[in-house]
């Protein structure tokens, strides 16, 4: 763990830059300057993110007003929170939906798809390890970051019903359904059993990663507590 307060500064601060590229990035600007993707906010990805770069930025502002080397200790359940949504964001795009089938290839290596899939995904993860003290992690964050999935899909079955479930209507770059952004939230191919097969998938996974990820932040801090222990011991 780092408590350098420059090390912190150079860290967060290249990662909100390459957040506001990213933001820029999945508005398609950089793909086709005079077609905006207006259907940005129906995807999981890019909602992760944004809550990615909320925390970032609020870490950000937090090292700039302090002026000694410390842990960072901004909004630690978001940060958890963040950490289990930025991970399904890269687990899942990497692992089912880069090679979907009839997916071109090159759109995963556009900057939008790396930034968004890849790049600020590791970098939020790597800063939640390296700067931001063990002991703030709850026994209840997994339980509470739930929420977070569950709501986004609720929101898009809501946008699916006020737009009368009506899967003709397709997004910005008409290569697939506006109401259904992901497969597993298809309720025409899936039906709903399927889905919420899927959702409930996702859930236990999501919490079973926060729980593994709160085991890994107890058993460090039950070593950091014995290493101080055998330190004082020998004094």
């Amino acid at each position: 763990m780092i408590k350098n307060r420059t090390a912190q500064l150079i860290f967060e601060t290249v990662y909100c830059t390459l957040g506001l590229i990213g933001t820029i990035a999945c508005l398609g600007i950089f793909d086709e300057i005079d077609k905006i993707r207006w259907d940005f906010y129906v995807y999981f990805t890019n909602i992760s993110n944004f809550l990615c770069i909320g925390v970032m930025v609020t870490a950000l502002v937090q090292t700039i007003k302090k002026k000694e080397d410390s842990f960072v200790t901004a909004t630690p359940l978001l940060k958890f929170i963040g950490l289990l949504g930025i991970l399904l964001t890269f687990l899942v795009f990497n692992i089912m939906l880069a090679g979907e089938e009839g997916r071109d290839p090159q759109l995963n290596w556009r900057v939008g798809s790396l930034t968004f899939h890849v790049v600020l995904p590791l970098m939020f993860i790597a800063h939640g390890v390296l700067f931001y003290e063990r002991k703030m992690c709850k026994w209840y964050y997994p339980i509470a970051s739930i929420g977070f999935p569950l709501v986004y899909a609720i929101f898009l079955f809501i946008h699916a019903l006020i737009l009368n479930f009506d899967s003709s209507i397709t997004n910005a770059v008409g290569k697939g359904t506006l109401i259904y952004p992901y497969f597993f939230v298809n309720l025409d191919t899936q039906g709903i059993t399927g889905v919420l097969m899927w959702i409930g998938i996702l859930s236990v996974v999501f919490v079973a990663v926060g729980y593994l990820f709160f085991g890994l932040d107890q058993i460090s801090k039950k070593n950091k507590n014995k290493e101080l222990d055998v330190s004082l011991e020998n004094k």
